[in-house]
């Protein structure tokens, strides 16, 4: 099976964390978030996929190549000015000649793609669109569908006096190749305002596919940090080394924790999970890591704390510091002492001691 995954967007929520990189290389569990979205979906048998490129494509392609270091086939189809959601797809047109999915590239889930595609091959639409319940619609659009399961109409954004169900569209879709003759070429187009509701006024059948599992969209840092700790917890309560570390006897670890190689955990630290901590990190005496995710070559010095935050790349975290729910772009210097709650420090600034 054949799939496009849109990860064009420059990723603005995720700022400051996207700030120097790609959205869908943004490191969960230690690996590019797209990682995960391919390996989840050639789980399903889905081996052939084209990415859909427009900020900073070279990084990906560099990263990725062909695919064949993850088993998969890989080409790219990069936008030269941004197209939008089935713009995008329009673009990677000549790939597409059988049913094939669209995946959002930026969400992470459980969603059952066999039984997708099964149920799509059994009803036969034109497209078939995957759904999920979410607590709070208002943020999102909902999708309205029949007592066949057949998609209604879209209401972007309601007020809940227009909240009708809980149930929103997942960013997974099922498309046969002649949907895409209604998308015009080299034109801005979205599925949810354009391609979609043109579809339904002109009658033709679209198919809802609603799933209660696990979903998430990493729009922004808070559920960047969920998504990692959700992940971490999944693989179960304990420690995951991923290569040479050096962890001090009196260091304390309280699982589920990620440890990447390199790592070094000084006496008295303590790393309560969830929590994330990447290649060649530092984390000094008596340092305390609380339900954080820490990038690559960051440095925790002694008797300092974090605790539901996140530390980008080469982060330098002085002695005697707290951060509680903070986010910190790359190469970002806390000062001695700093106390700091609901913080979004930018790359490369410096935070000066506050004591």
């Amino acid at each position: 099976m054949k799939a496009v995954i849109l990860v064009g967007g420059h990723g603005t929520r995720l700022r400051p964390l996207s700030c120097g990189i790609p959205k869908p290389m943004v490191p969960v569990l230690n690996r590019p978030l797209l990682e995960h979205v391919l390996l989840n979906a050639a789980k399903h048998d889905i081996t052939d996929f084209v990415l859909a490129l427009n900020y900073l494509p070279e990084v990906i392609k560099e990263n990725f190549g062909d695919g064949n270091r993850l088993g998969i086939r890989i080409s790219y189809a990069v936008e030269e000015t941004p197209l939008g959601t089935s713009g995008a797809v329009k673009n990677a047109g000549p790939f597409l000649d059988e049913p094939f999915f669209v995946f959002n590239g930026d969400m992470l889930t459980g969603i059952d793609l066999g039984e997708m595609m099964r149920r799509h091959q059994e009803v036969k639409p034109k497209v078939t669109i995957a759904l999920t319940p979410v607590d709070n619609p208002i943020i999102y659009g909902i999708v309205e569908q029949d007592e066949h399961g057949m998609v209604k109409r879209f209401v972007e954004k309601p007020t809940w006096d227009k909240v009708t169900t809980n149930l929103i569209n997942a960013g997974i879709y099922i498309l046969e190749p002649e949907v895409l003759q209604h998308i015009p070429s080299a034109t801005y187009s979205m599925f949810e305002t354009d391609l979609f509701p043109k579809l339904l006024e002109m009658g033709e059948p679209v198919l809802s596919f609603p799933s209660d599992a696990y979903w998430i969209d990493i729009g922004d840092p808070q559920k960047y940090l969920k998504a990692n700790c959700d992940l971490l917890m999944q693989r179960g309560k304990e420690i995951f080394i991923e290569g040479k570390c050096y962890i001090d006897p009196k260091a304390e670890i309280d699982p589920p924790v990620l440890l990447a190689a390199g790592c070094t955990i000084a006496a008295g630290a303590r790393i309560r999970g969830p929590a994330v901590i990447g290649p060649d990190c530092s984390i000094g005496e008596n340092v305390i890591v609380e339900e954080s995710v820490l990038w690559e070559g960051t440095r925790m010095c002694s008797w300092s704390h974090i605790k539901d935050s996140v530390a980008g790349f080469h982060c330098d975290i002085q002695e005697n510091c707290y951060l509680e729910t903070c986010i910190l772009g790359d190469y970002v210097t806390v000062g001695r002492g700093t106390r700091e709650w609901e913080a979004k420090i930018p790359p490369k600034s410096y935070l000066p001691p506050r004591i």
